[in-house]
């Protein structure tokens, strides 16, 4: 086995590495944001990433995208395979040679990442964000040949596996070859160190200064749980007349937790604010405690955020193992517990709190690897040493 050592890594060739980083759309998620998090702090003069998104609709962060000189590429019809080929191959014809295709679409990696081999491109890197264990148990026969089959050319094409957790490596590589590593994903700190008036903050959603405020930050999509979240905030409801629900996000089930919101009385305690761009201000300046009920997660960046921020957290047991960053901060439930279990829980952590401070739990982020300064230099290193180890042959 050839190893690199950092003299070795810096005689890499001087010109910038190029990254196409392939995503479904760089929207507000967890993985796009990670992904401009890293876009904002890299070494833009010797890493130029750009982003081939599967759809021809413009995105959240496009804009910004252009600005920090990198490129939106649209590559829509991945539910086509012959037309998606045909234009994912003219894209690295007419935008590339690049260095190395990073893809973030989970199984569908295995397909991107073949046709990058077809494109002669060197480094191919897949990337899991999500534990998909629950998803594929429930598999018909033809969805189980296509994971199989993705799978399999995940093992045959991918020179690197990356994964935001343990459990989001082992559903997407298992055990099997390529080898793949850990990465955290980091978030930003700096947004946390702000001064924050919780009385203004709260003022432009309409909450009492006194109020004590769930939040939470998620798409309006399966995984994220909303139906059970509004059960919990109901049962707290019963119980606490004070308390007060802030929904961060969008997405295709919001209309349906509007209507049992609007059925079950609670109208005038939940505030739905949509998409934001200030999620740290609304953590720091508005929510009391976080509460995260997911049916499955990769990892859950924005916990780590809401430790950051100095909330008690309050989440289900199948998120991985990685977010309990800030322990006094986090309280793990089981999704087999009803609501009831839930809310009490979430009331004994708003009356004892953790004894953290927010400036303790933000030290402890900021020592650990989801600090996004370590979190970058984590990937430079790993971009580094797979353009060395292909300019030598290694492979």
């Amino acid at each position: 086995m050839h190893y690199t050592n950092s003299r070795d890594i810096q005689k890499v060739d001087q010109h910038s590495i190029r990254v196409l980083h392939v995503v479904a759309g760089m929207n507000r998620g967890g993985i796009e944001t990670w992904l401009m998090y890293i876009l904002r702090h890299i070494d833009r003069d010797r890493f130029q990433m750009d982003f081939l998104v599967n759809t021809a609709q413009p995105s959240a962060y496009d804009e910004e995208i252009r600005t920090l000189g990198s490129k939106v590429i649209p590559c829509p019809h991945p539910s086509q395979p012959w037309l998606y080929t045909l234009n994912f191959k003219r894209i690295l014809r007419e935008y590339g040679p690049y260095d190395i295709v990073h893809s973030h679409v989970h199984h569908f990696s295995g397909y991107i990442l073949r046709l990058a081999q077809q494109t002669g491109v060197p480094i191919r890197i897949a990337h899991s964000h999500v534990d998909s264990f629950l998803l594929e148990a429930k598999a018909g026969w033809s969805r189980r040949l296509y994971l199989s089959l993705m799978e399999r050319w995940i093992a045959l094409y991918a020179t690197e596996g990356l994964a935001c957790s343990r459990k989001a490596g082992e559903a997407l590589f298992g055990l099997s070859d390529p080898p793949w590593r850990v990465l955290d994903c980091g978030a930003d700190l700096k947004p946390f160190q702000a001064v924050v008036d919780p009385v203004t903050v709260r003022a432009e959603f309409g909450i009492p200064k006194d109020a004590l405020v769930i939040g939470h930050v998620g798409r309006f999509e399966q995984p994220k749980n909303h139906q059970f979240l509004v059960d919990i905030f109901a049962e707290v409801a019963k119980r606490e007349p004070k308390m007060y629900l802030l929904l961060v996000g969008n997405g295709s089930l919001r209309p349906d937790i509007e209507r049992k919101i609007m059925q079950m009385g609670l109208t005038d305690r939940v505030i739905l604010a949509g998409v934001r761009p200030d999620v740290p201000r609304l953590m720091l300046g508005a929510m009391d405690i976080f509460l995260f009920p997911s049916l499955y997660e990769g990892l859950g960046l924005v916990l780590i955020e809401a430790q950051t921020a100095g909330l008690p957290c309050v989440f289900s047991d199948v998120v991985p193992e990685e977010a309990d960053v800030v322990k006094p901060l986090v309280r793990r439930m089981s999704l087999s517990e009803p609501a009831s279990a839930w809310a009490e829980a979430i009331l004994a952590a708003s009356k004892t709190g953790s004894g953290m401070s927010q400036r303790k739990a933000f030290e402890i982020i900021e020592q650990s690897s989801f600090n996004i300064h370590n979190n970058v230099e984590t990937l430079e290193k790993i971009y580094l040493e797979k353009v060395h180890l292909s300019k030598n042959n290694y492979f």
